[in-house]
């Protein structure tokens, strides 16, 4: 840890230094005349950026022990709120390192304050339906009968507004103007003025910081039914309901340096942009950790719903490479009054050995199908014992595993640091060669031999993205037949389930209250459009894994590795063109640019593609819900399920063509941009690089130097890259 922390501080140090000297130089670049290669040099600069972090998102059940589990990896014991049984975090969390000072620190995003408005009055109008249901029920026979997913509802619209507004909302649920009164928000004029609030600890010393922090950040985090009916003076109102997030900075924290842990309530939310954050967190996870308490640890059905809830996101159009299922408290277990510790030690362990098996079956046999490419790991972890050491090495605890795992992410994103240093170097190397007048009128004969290589690279990605082209579409087509054919059969047994019961009515109007979705309190989350949709899906799964592999790395790249492999053969000009030397170091570092920010264009629009299918299905499919919500009364039910039959009945012919035009049409785009970035960056920069002479750059001799040395010493430093499939498993 001490090395990894050292290493850290270098290129910490090392990354700080040259930002600064390219502050510098665009400083004197922007006191200059302004000419093209001077606007060009300047936005090159500008451009220049650390890759965003690597987030590993952990979620698991109330009580699995996911605070206490960030809390025992970070070496950080009292960060989170952890203890309390029927305590649950209600808002995401995110743990980060913080770069601006060595205090704990908070930040709480809340969500608008037209977000809560609009929120008050939905959850009045079901509140009030709730009420009408009750006293009709018995009268009228009616099948808008008492359900399980109403119940669920209610008590969670109950605890929100409770942990607000104590007992008072009661009367004045019907008339929320009077609970958006500024009194109830003296406490956080932050979210009146929609502001950031920042809670900091007061001395930066290592224990006592963490828990005054902790204990500050509680009533914006966590739902708490026994605090909350022994409210006390001290704590009045409770606030989670109205934060979107909060960001928890730890200072001088070496796994968090390039690594973000967010900590996930469940299968997202009910509330729009909390759900729209969430999904978008889980789509970005490099890692997913999910949490549960070692006793029917394969056999829990939670976990692995949140696992298959979280899929579609994490797989296909996320960046997830890593599932790691931890089993906690596995210290948990009775201590007989005649067995030694050692004893103890190898009960822990054999229940350890047979819990991994178990888990292990359970995902080849169920779950594998879903992320074929992406590692699976199982880790049985005891916090407790990771602290106090009473019958367990630290090793036996597995906490050491799951802090080299980080290290590892830590370790892959340090090539960022190297990338940033080089593209400095490669713009310096750019200015002092454009000033000098040697090799000025050589430049031809490079220039056309660059030229010539990158015509043959360009040729080579359109050959391959015509080819993915054609492979998509003939894929698509079997997926719109397949759809056209099967849409009714897959929408009439969501329709009519076999285990339905007088319950459906309620589920079904809150699916269509939410536009296809629905997240039941228990149970997997509803999704009609992605059933309806799925045959399309499942038509294009295993060619856009070929095509967007979740590793990225060399030949297994995006596109068949031709993104990776593309190259000018700067290496091999520099051996043979001297007098160009600083202008090819440019281009060699400016050639590595250009393919990591289509690299970033590729992973970010590959989640709009192999989203827009199910997103265009629910776009058709909007004006069918809002014609079967209409309904009231009286056969309701019946009403509702006519509807959306019809509906789909009339449209199946046109949606499913639509989804597959869409998602081309999507592709293509991507495309053209990928080559337009290739091409004319490139082309660009050969132009700019070697057909320019200015003798108005400012002097960089000295700053040259000094990125080559930094350059240099990351270079030849003997750790390099390390791969996550090594020690972190």
């Amino acid at each position: 840890m001490e090395e990894d922390f050292d290493r850290w501080l270098t290129e910490a140090t090392i990354l700080s230094d040259v930002k600064i000297i390219m502050g510098r130089v665009l400083v004197r670049l922007r006191r200059h005349e302004p000419t093209k290669f001077k606007h060009l040099l300047k936005t090159k600069i500008e451009e220049m950026k650390v890759e965003k972090r690597e987030l590993v998102g952990v979620f698991g059940k109330t009580g699995a022990g996911k605070s206490s589990l960030i809390n025992a990896v970070l070496g950080e014991k009292h960060l989170l709120p952890s203890g309390s049984i029927s305590a649950c975090t209600s808002v995401m969390i995110k743990v980060e390192a913080n770069m601006d000072n060595s205090k704990y620190e908070a930040d709480i995003e809340f969500i608008t304050r037209k977000e809560w408005g609009d929120e008050l009055w939905s959850m009045g109008q079901f509140i009030w339906n709730a009420d009408q249901k009750k006293y009709a029920a018995a009268a009228d026979g009616d099948d808008d009968d008492d359900d399980d997913e109403d119940e669920d509802e209610y008590r969670d619209i109950e605890e929100k507004l409770s942990a607000l507004y104590g007992e008072e909302w009661k009367q004045k649920i019907q008339s929320n103007e009077e609970l958006m009164d500024d009194k109830y928000f003296r406490e956080i004029p932050e979210f009146l003025q929609s502001q950031t609030k920042t809670l900091k600890a007061k001395t930066a010393s290592r224990k006592v910081p963490a828990k005054e922090l902790s204990a500050k950040i509680v009533k914006y985090t966590r739902s708490d039914l026994n605090e909350r009916l022994k409210r006390s003076k001290a704590v009045k109102r409770w606030y989670w309901p109205l934060v979107k997030s909060v960001t928890v900075k730890v200072p001088n924290n070496d796994l968090l340096q390039h690594v973000t842990l967010v900590d996930l309530p469940g299968n997202g939310d009910r509330n729009k942009s909390r759900d729209e954050m969430w999904k978008e967190i889980v789509g970005d996870c490099s890692a997913v950790w999910i949490v549960t308490d070692i006793n029917r640890a394969a056999s829990e059905k939670e976990p692995w719903e949140i696992l298959k809830g979280a899929a579609s996101l994490i797989k296909n159009g996320g960046q997830c490479q890593y599932i790691h299922f931890i089993c906690t408290k596995s210290d948990c277990i009775e201590e007989e009054d005649d067995h030694s510790a050692s004893d103890i030690r190898a009960e822990i362990l054999k229940r350890n050995r047979r819990a991994n098996e178990a888990v292990n079956a359970e995902f080849t046999n169920h779950i594998k199908k879903h992320f074929s490419d992406v590692a699976f790991e199982v880790s049985t972890v005891s916090c407790n014992e990771f602290l106090q050491g009473k019958y367990l090495q630290p090793e036996d605890t597995e906490i050491p595993k799951l802090q080299g795992f980080l290290q590892n992410l830590n370790d892959r994103h340090s090539g960022m640091c190297v990338e940033y240093v080089s593209g400095a170097y490669g713009i310096l190397s750019l200015i002092q060669g454009a000033s000098c007048r040697d090799g000025a009128n050589k430049n031809t004969a490079v220039c056309a031999e660059l030229e010539h290589n990158l015509n043959l690279q360009i040729c080579k990605v359109k050959t391959v993205m015509a080819e993915t082209y054609k492979a998509f579409q003939k894929c698509l087509d079997a997926g719109v037949e397949r759809s056209r054919r099967s849409c009714e059969k897959e929408l009439k047994s969501f329709l009519y389930p076999s285990a339905g019961g007088s319950g459906f009515h309620a589920t079904l109007k809150s699916v269509i209250r939410n536009g296809g979705t629905f997240r039941p309190k228990k149970g997997d989350p509803i999704n009609l459009n992605m059933k309806l949709s799925s045959h399309l899906t499942e038509s294009i799964v295993e060619e856009f894994r070929r095509t967007f592999p979740q590793k990225t790395e060399g030949k297994r790249g995006p596109f068949k590795g031709v993104i990776n492999s593309f190259s000018l053969a700067t290496e091999r000009l520099l051996q043979r063109h001297k007098d160009v030397e600083r202008q090819l170091i440019f281009l060699k570092s400016e050639e590595e640019m250009i393919k990591m920010k289509v690299n970033r264009i590729i992973q970010d629009r590959k989640k709009m593609i192999y989203n827009s299918l199910t997103e265009t299905v629910e776009q058709t499919m909007q004006r069918g819900y809002e014609s079967a919500l209409a309904f009231k009364g009286k056969d309701t039910l019946k009403k509702m399920r006519c509807t959306l039959v019809k509906h789909v009945c009339d449209s199946k012919n046109t949606m499913f063509e639509l989804a597959k035009n869409t998602m081309l049409c999507k592709l293509e785009k991507m495309q053209e941009e990928i080559l337009e970035t290739l091409e004319k960056t490139t082309r660009e920069s050969i132009e700019l690089s070697l057909k320019t002479v200015d003798h108005s750059l400012p002097d960089v001799s000295k700053d040259l130097e000094e990125v080559k040395n930094h350059y240099n010493k990351l270079c030849c430093s003997p750790d390099e890259e390390q791969s996550l499939s090594g020690n972190a498993f």
